[in-house]
């Protein structure tokens, strides 16, 4: 991507985060230039940044602006912790990002601004990493005759460091040009699918189809997918996995049309404190995004409505997660310890 989603401007002392406003997307390309903690916040909350690697880089650099001028550093950087740990509550990278950039000593803006480009540069090696791992499956199931890839929201470079979770095993096989198409999920009700999958495959120039959310199963029916694989973010100790809501659907009608469903996800984004996806916090949303999405009302004015921003999949759905440090397959808790701590 030529876009740049995350990118520090200046030098520690004065310089500030700006980030890619993905509210904005695909129709305008605009940049939040985020000089303090309470607009980082609301660039989280409001997913102007948005995808778990992503929120948690954000919040690394968060920190830095939170320092900035304060002579009581030690407090400044609490202060900003917790303000940023209250933005959303299920993207488990927020809160190791977070803890990450508490550990460093000093606690000064150039120290701190070191650590949050490691995290950076980190979560783009990550991605790297789950392309190459991934690229096996993508030759395995997806391809000519044996269907397309399909995925839900976003979990790609838009969403990332790097070069996305999903999506970093299509552009490994894209890069060694393999015959690969991608079947996007518009992703109600925010459309992530819609606005910045469908558009940053297209720019890369992979293949991609548009479907709404409720024609999965019969793309899957007709055999035209080989595969599925999405993001996540949060994944509990037993490998359930918190995504966008409507990849339970995904992972449902998959099993039931015998398709092999996958979760792409770094290490940080594994909560081992949680034992299963029971215990995962759920975010709920504000009616409006249902019942009056990007400014035009689509419901009664007055109607309840129910919003969870993620469902959970259960590990018994997913064959296998790819990591920079393998396939976890089969997906139980003895399995993700042995790939993730060895």
């Amino acid at each position: 991507m030529a876009i740049r989603n995350i990118e520090w401007i200046g030098d520690a002392a004065t310089g500030h985060l700006r980030l890619l406003d993905q509210t904005r997307l695909p129709g305008e390309v605009t940049y939040l230039d985020c000089r303090d903690v309470p607009t980082v916040f609301d660039a989280i909350r409001r997913l102007s940044v948005r995808g778990a690697p992503a929120i948690g880089i954000a919040a690394a650099f968060g920190c830095v602006v939170g320092v900035q001028g304060r002579s009581d550093a030690d407090a400044a950087l609490q202060d900003a912790s917790a303000r940023l740990a209250a933005s959303r509550p299920t993207a488990v990278n927020l809160f190791w990002a977070l803890e990450r950039m508490k550990q460093v000593r000093p606690r000064d803006a150039e120290t701190l601004l070191v650590e949050a480009r490691a995290v950076h540069e980190e979560d783009a090696a990550m991605c790297r990493r789950i392309g190459e791992h991934g690229l096996e499956l993508v030759r395995r199931y997806a391809g000519g005759e044996r269907g397309a890839v399909l995925t839900h929201c976003n979990a790609g470079a838009l969403a990332t460091g790097g070069i996305g979770t999903a999506t970093a095993p299509m552009y490994a096989a894209h890069d060694e040009g393999l015959p690969v198409s991608v079947f996007a999920d518009e992703t109600r009700p925010l459309l992530q699918g819609a606005r910045l999958t469908a558009f940053e495959l297209a720019a890369a120039g992979v293949d991609v189809t548009l479907i709404c959310d409720d024609m999965a199963a019969q793309v899957m029916r007709e055999g035209r997918i080989g595969m599925v694989i999405t993001g996540a973010d949060r994944i509990a100790a037993n490998g359930d996995a918190a995504n966008k809501i409507g990849t339970y659907n995904l992972a449902v009608l998959a099993k039931h049309h015998g398709v092999p469903f996958f979760v792409a996800a770094p290490s940080t984004t594994f909560d081992f404190d949680t034992p299963d996806g029971s215990k995962i916090p759920i975010e709920q949303r504000a009616a409006e995004e249902i019942t009056e999405g990007f400014g035009t009302r689509t419901a009664p004015v007055g109607v309840k409505t129910y919003s969870p921003a993620f469902d959970v999949t259960p590990h018994e759905l997913i064959q296998a997660i790819v990591t920079e440090k393998g396939l976890i397959e089969p997906v139980d808790a003895q399995r993700v310890r042995e790939v993730l701590r060895g």
